[in-house]
């Protein structure tokens, strides 16, 4: 038995104008998990959501990520920026070096607020759940100018995807003063 390794720059690409994804190591190469590069542009937000049966580790190669991670204390359908936990958990802005890791049922999101792309790598366990999640969503975000929410759902349901909060793509929001002096504190 052979393991694999893949050199930087190299493996499966798939890109639009809302993601680069590069699938690194997947199931066809013999993986119980699916390990992905993504770049993350500026003003791109997942949305909060959970998956019943999945795992996810993040790790934050460059830029910065806002990243949740906990159930909140009260959840919110229009933005998950300002959720607490019942221990007082809250978003984190996330460097490079950072990272996340979350259990099925756990309510999740990252976004992109800054002016700059960021850089990740992503580990979903099972594999390859989330390889054909990307690769139809690619599809998805290269139909047209805009996004088709109705099939973004669609894709959604069908891979084990319960969104809470909106998938956003656009430019970064612009912080309000207190949320900038909070950031810092």
């Amino acid at each position: 038995m052979s393991g694999l390794i893949v050199p930087p720059g190299q493996g499966r690409k798939l890109t639009t104008k809302a993601q680069e994804v590069t699938f690194k190591v997947t199931g066809a190469d013999g993986s119980s998990v699916s390990c992905f590069e993504v770049v993350v542009p500026p003003g791109f937000d997942v949305g909060a959501h959970t998956h019943t049966r999945s795992q996810e580790f993040f790790y934050v190669l460059e830029g910065e990520l806002d990243l949740l991670a906990f159930e909140p204390t009260r959840r919110t359908e229009e933005g998950w920026h300002d959720w607490e936990s019942a221990d007082g958990d809250r978003v984190v802005r996330a460097g490079a070096g950072s990272c996340m890791f979350v259990p099925p049922d756990t309510p999740h999101a990252f976004r992109n607020a800054t002016d700059r792309p960021a850089r990740m790598l992503f580990q979903s366990f099972p594999s390859p759940d989330h390889e054909r999640y990307f690769e139809e969503i690619c599809e998805i975000f290269s139909a047209g100018q805009s996004v088709d929410p109705d099939a973004v759902q669609d894709l959604r349901d069908r891979y084990d995807v319960r969104q809470i909060t909106p998938l956003r793509y656009g430019p970064p929001v612009a912080r309000t003063p207190a949320e900038r002096v909070a950031r810092r504190g």
